[in-house]
């Protein structure tokens, strides 16, 4: 097996795991985290409005119906990830809500997109986890008509994501020592590098991409923050391996790596983000 093929394992097996049953179990909080990024998506998606936009890494379905009530009459957005449990869920809401969208099962490294058939696509945080990037996105080109645009939200740097690293640093000392993390692995950081990911847009067929960095400010109570270092993230992988004691000393520390970011009852971070964009120029016809 290479190494590519390795990763999409691994990823397969996390996404329809532990990793996928916590999106779905947490998608009121992490909806809410996160919507000023569905928004962002759904804004972009304006440019072409009555169009058909392809929403990668769509989880449990936020940016998609949000991208599909921003494209308007003809318009339509298809929501693909490789997570059965968050796929799940986003069909019986896209099914409630009566939105103009649908979705898919699939790996969109290898899956047979229909050539040409999208004018833009999309991705809040779904785009750093391929074993074969290049590929991944040269796929994705080939979905979209010529001219048609690129709009992905992924993370900076940990230096600028304090919050998000939080939990692990708070566990190391009670942990046996980690691997260091590698910068280009697949993960939540894979694309903070923004030259590394030019260069792979470029490899994989896009012109034009334009990469600027956006700040959020996020914001959730306290009792969601305890579920939430949890059953999210690195940690959640490591804590069912635990004895009972440990595990308690470690979810203590973890909160209490946490009080930097709490006051007042609320638990407040900045989402230090990039913007990776490849504007869609206007159909002709």
């Amino acid at each position: 097996m290479t190494d590519a093929e390795t990763v999409r394992a691994e990823q397969q097996a996390l996404w329809n795991g532990i990793a996928g049953a916590a999106w779905v179990d947490e998608q009121v909080l992490l909806d809410r985290l996160f919507a000023p990024f569905a928004a962002m998506l759904a804004e972009a998606a304006r440019e072409v409005r009555g169009g058909r936009v392809l929403d990668v890494g769509c989880g449990t379905g936020a940016t998609t119906l949000a991208i599909a009530g921003a494209l308007g009459p003809g318009g339509e957005c298809v929501g693909a990830d490789i997570s059965g449990p968050m796929i799940g869920l986003a069909r019986a809401r896209v099914e409630r809500e009566g939105a103009a969208a649908h979705f898919v099962h699939a790996d969109v490294e290898s899956h047979g997109f229909v050539p040409a058939s999208f004018d833009l696509v999309t991705s809040r945080f779904g785009v750093m986890f391929f074993g074969d990037p290049v590929r991944a996105f040269a796929n994705l080109r080939r979905a979209v008509r010529d001219g048609g645009g690129l709009v992905l939200l992924a993370w900076r740097g940990t230096d600028e994501n304090g919050f998000m690293t939080a939990a692990e640093r708070a566990a190391a000392p009670l942990l046996p020592p980690q691997p260091a993390r590698d910068p280009d692995a697949p993960g939540q950081f894979a694309f903070a590098d923004p030259d590394r990911v030019h260069a792979i847009l470029t490899a994989a067929g896009w012109t034009g991409v334009e990469i600027a960095p956006v700040d959020v400010d996020c914001t959730m109570s306290d009792a969601e923050l305890d579920g939430y270092v949890v059953r999210l993230g690195a940690l959640a992988r490591v804590l069912p391996t635990l004895d009972e004691a440990l595990r308690a000393r470690v979810v203590a520390a973890v909160r209490a790596g946490f009080e930097p970011y709490r006051r007042d009852g609320l638990v407040r971070f900045t989402a230090a983000c990039w913007m990776i964009r490849v504007r869609p120029a206007r159909p002709t016809g």
